[in-house]
């Protein structure tokens, strides 16, 4: 697509439909790569080859060289959206199930919100929008369930802080590259935070002794498997995707991908990995979707500044 058209609405539905369902499936694809690949080595490893193929294809169209300025503010939204975002998901998915994951990960938008309006001339939140936080966060809060002992049906709470700390720090990522003074290209910026973001992942699992302790020959076939489905469709379709719609769409509306992927996340583990579905995750799910139904529609609704 030409970054300097105007995006037909074909292109909208082509674009928000793949990270609504690519972006769905990928909770799963984590969580069967990182049963035999260490999380920060495998996001590294993902991201160093869907970033090198799309930097190839962008170059080879003739896109201009980045300058410095660009290399500099996508190492930044790089290493928020995909060490800070996609790593800490993927450590976390060692322990979380892959439904569940996606369900916490759908309180999303509450953090596109908070964010945006702590960003400078960032419009207040309504009223209407606190209930929206104040339901994602009684979602989260059932979900995890801290006051039940590891016997019971309580998640693992130190991997959901993990999972709302991703989340913070995507939506930092998401808006910072938002606001860009003389961004890049949508795909030439996806290639630069992809390739970016590897090294962070790179340091990130150097950091966690990662390296050490890996052994390339204990790695499963599924694991593989999943590792090059998450490079190719979740990276280099998907993660280009959303970085496109960021250039041309609000970030709430495209943070409306956090209350879809949960239905799909959800419908895939316990279809492939038999994940069960319980009255909690459904209680969960309802008041989780709720809320950010609550919040994207209502910042959609607010005049611009």
């Amino acid at each position: 697509m030409n970054a300097s058209a105007t995006p037909s609405r074909t292109a909208f539905i082509v674009a928000f439909a793949s990270i609504y369902l690519i972006w769905g499936s990928t909770y799963l694809g984590i969580r069967v790569a990182v049963e035999t690949i260490p999380p920060f080595l495998m996001g590294a490893a993902r991201f160093l080859l869907a970033g090198a193929v799309l930097m190839f294809l962008v170059r080879r169209r003739g896109v201009a060289k980045p300058t410095a300025r660009q290399w500099r503010d996508n190492t930044i939204i790089g290493a928020c959206l995909l060490l800070g975002g996609n790593g800490l998901v993927s450590w976390a998915e060692q322990t979380l199930p892959s439904g569940l994951t996606a369900l916490i990960i759908g309180i999303q938008p509450v953090f596109m919100v908070l964010t945006e309006w702590a960003w400078r001339g960032g419009h207040r939140p309504t009223p209407l929008t606190f209930l929206g936080l104040l339901l994602g966060f009684a979602g989260v809060a059932w979900l995890a369930a801290p006051w039940e002992s590891a016997s019971t049906t309580g998640v693992n709470l130190p991997a959901v802080l993990l999972v709302l700390l991703a989340c913070a720090s995507w939506a930092f990522g998401s808006i910072f590259s938002h606001h860009v003074k003389n961004p890049a290209p949508p795909f030439l910026a996806a290639a630069m935070q992809m390739l970016c973001g590897s090294g962070a992942l790179f340091l990130g699992a150097l950091i966690h002794g990662e390296l050490a302790a890996f052994h390339p020959l204990a790695i499963s076939g599924r694991s593989v498997a999943a590792f090059f489905y998450l490079a190719f469709v979740g990276s280099l379709v998907g993660f280009s995707t959303f970085v496109w719609l960021m250039k041309h769409s609000t970030p709430a509306r495209v943070s409306t991908y956090a209350y879809v992927n949960p239905v799909v996340a959800v419908f895939l583990g316990w279809l492939i990995l038999h994940e069960p579905i319980g009255p909690r995750t459904l209680l969960a799910a309802a008041l989780i979707v709720g809320a950010v139904i609550i919040i994207t529609t209502t910042k959609t609704r607010q005049p611009a500044p």
